[in-house]
């Protein structure tokens, strides 16, 4: 009986908050809806010009992220090359791979499908074999590697696939997670709930750098030879 009572008490007090919570997101509508009725003329037509600019600024920012390269992954030539492109653009992750390498091959295939997905981001890769001197500067020992930079500096690296639960049958979603915990792309994901499956499987330990210069001449990984 004493059973019976609890439970109907703990409803009738779960119903009350319910109803609480109704009544305060219908006052927040109502009084949106009445702020929008007070506005005249001038005002609404001000509220629609602000949204047209707020509009146009996001497509020109989109334009010229597409003027740079950004929008697809695509291969630079040389050492030169990855300066001037990391020069122009905000955020930049860089796909160290060699063509013998099979996982370099995983990780364009992830690579390519957030490129077109993550346009605020520029997506290169360079072959780490023609780029002896970059790969001394940012100690990049495992292919493949990715160099993520942000402001001219190489804030991150991904090696390996130590951080995406050192399989090959990683997700997309998982790369975009791990890019995402390095703010190097606008991830509209929890960053606390990181899409695995199974989270036991996968490896959580970092090779973050923190604000590393990329012609700076300290670094600290501590990779594997590959």
């Amino acid at each position: 009986m004493a059973a019976d009572t609890s439970v109907e008490i703990f409803s009738k007090v779960l119903e009350t908050q319910i109803l609480q919570s109704a009544k305060a997101i219908e006052q927040q509508l109502d009084e949106k809806l009445e702020k929008l009725d007070q506005m005249d003329e001038d005002e609404l037509e001000l509220l629609k010009q602000r949204r047209l600019e707020a509009l146009k600024k996001a497509q020109q920012q989109k334009q010229e992220w597409l003027s740079k390269g950004h929008g697809e992954y695509r291969e630079i030539a040389s050492e030169r090359d990855f300066f001037q492109e990391v020069k122009e653009s905000k955020n930049v992750v860089c796909h160290f791979y060699r063509d013998t390498t099979f996982r370099c091959l995983i990780l364009d295939k992830h690579l390519t499908t957030l490129a077109k997905k993550h346009i605020e981001t520029k997506f290169i890769k360079l072959n780490a074999e023609k780029s002896p001197f970059l790969c001394e500067r940012l100690r990049i020992k495992v292919i493949p590697t990715l160099a993520l930079v942000k402001d001219g500096k190489t804030q991150d690296y991904v090696v390996g696939f130590t951080d995406l639960g050192n399989t090959d049958d990683f997700t997309t979603e998982t790369l975009e997670w791990r890019l995402g915990c390095a703010d190097i792309i606008n991830y509209s994901g929890n960053l606390m709930d990181p899409p695995f499956q199974n989270q036991k499987k996968f490896g959580t330990s970092f090779t973050k750098l923190d604000k590393k210069m990329i012609r700076g001449k300290v670094y600290d990984s501590d990779s594997d030879e590959d």
